[in-house]
């Protein structure tokens, strides 16, 4: 697909959290590894949990102690880990190099920007209020705000509600296919962010995504 190099300015900009907004890799990694620690089984490096770290419990527990959902310790095992990060939910959590800036940049030329995410709003509201974010998001939609999560097109479309703009005026940032089929589905522009933890065994540039950015600069760039 041929993108263009330049985006016709949006009203609003909505961005993913994890792996796109922040880097929230450390302090989820921290987390399974003291549940690790609970089991008697020493730390993994942070790079192990990178790739997972978009998926929550589910993922981050299945390569820290090889556990499903399925298995009956999962359930013990998954609130062990929630309560270790939600007591380190901004340790060394911060946004992605060049984040910061853009997010200046957006304010200083009158776009608004917000969050739309499938973390758990107990998670995702606290986490932004602690990297004192939360403020100045024109919106911050969890993925228990609607009915439905992503990839379904819920949570997209509550943001627009939210800051009373049409899905076609705003563009949506993530490092996930799910984020770029729930902008579809929304009748949304999105943008994959290479950056990100990218997961998925789908290669970036087969996810259908209006504009691919390798970098935050990229996206910057495509912004201006």
């Amino acid at each position: 697909m041929t993108r263009p190099a330049r985006l016709s300015a949006p009203a609003c900009v909505l961005f993913d959290l994890d792996g796109t907004l922040l880097d929230t890799a450390p302090d989820l990694g921290h987390a399974a590894n003291l549940v690790r620690a609970e089991t008697g089984l020493p730390p993994l490096p942070v790079t192990d949990y990178r790739p997972v770290a978009s998926t929550g419990a589910r993922g981050l527990l299945g390569v820290a102690l090889n556990l499903t959902p399925e298995h009956p310790e999962f359930p013990a095992r998954r609130d062990s880990f929630l309560a270790h990060y939600r007591a380190g939910l901004s340790r060394a959590t911060r946004p992605f190099p060049g984040i910061a800036e853009l997010l200046v940049n957006l304010e200083l030329r009158g776009i608004r920007w917000g969050v739309v995410t499938n973390k758990p709003g107990w998670l995702t509201q606290p986490l932004m209020q602690e990297l004192d974010l939360a403020s100045r998001a024109a919106c911050i939609v969890s993925g228990d705000s609607a009915a439905k999560a992503k990839p379904a097109p819920d949570t997209l479309l509550l943001a627009c509600a939210q800051v009373d703009l049409a899905p076609k005026a705003c563009v949506y940032v993530g490092d996930d296919p799910r984020d770029v089929e729930a902008a579809r589905a929304a009748k949304m522009r999105s943008i994959a962010a290479g950056w990100g933890y990218l997961g998925s065994e789908l290669p970036i540039g087969e996810w259908g995504a209006d504009f691919v950015t390798d970098t935050v600069t990229d996206l910057a760039n495509l912004l201006s």
